[in-house]
């Protein structure tokens, strides 16, 4: 398997590693959004959050809430975004789930305000039905 991230776990890519345990490695990005943006990853190659373990995405969620405020406190960041891009057409590029942990300051204006849409009339009823009828227990 030619995974990037696994590289950069057994030390075969170098990174400024920040945190690891059994479960889970962070480091900062090498093409950050801002100074300080992290990635958490499994130690596991899961491609997204499409087929992670339950068990997998609740230890990198806990790793995250373990790194955000000490990177927002080494940053000396107002605020804290988290990502996860799932797909292609969701922006994902590395096909190993990740984490993004960006910290974000007053105007700092990276990401273009968001493009929304609407629903017409009697449209999002119709779609929370069909999502209710695609859930199923993990």
């Amino acid at each position: 398997m030619n995974d990037l991230f696994l590289k950069i776990i057994k030390g075969e890519i170098p990174s400024a590693k920040i945190y690891e345990d059994e479960h889970t490695f962070a480091f900062l990005d090498i093409n950050p959004h801002n100074k300080g943006h992290t990635l958490v990853i499994p130690k596991k190659p899961y491609r997204n959050i499409l087929d992670i373990p339950e068990e997998t995405l609740c230890h990198m969620i806990k790793t995250v809430r373990t790194l955000a405020p000490a990177i927002q406190k080494a940053t000396g960041a107002h605020g804290i975004n988290l990502g996860m891009n799932n797909e292609r057409a969701a922006g994902q590029e590395i096909f190993h789930a990740h984490i993004h942990i960006v910290p974000r300051f007053e105007d700092d204006n990276i990401y273009q305000p968001a493009k929304h849409t609407s629903y017409s009339e009697g449209e999002k009823e119709a779609l929370a039905e069909a999502i209710r009828k695609h859930i199923t227990s993990t």
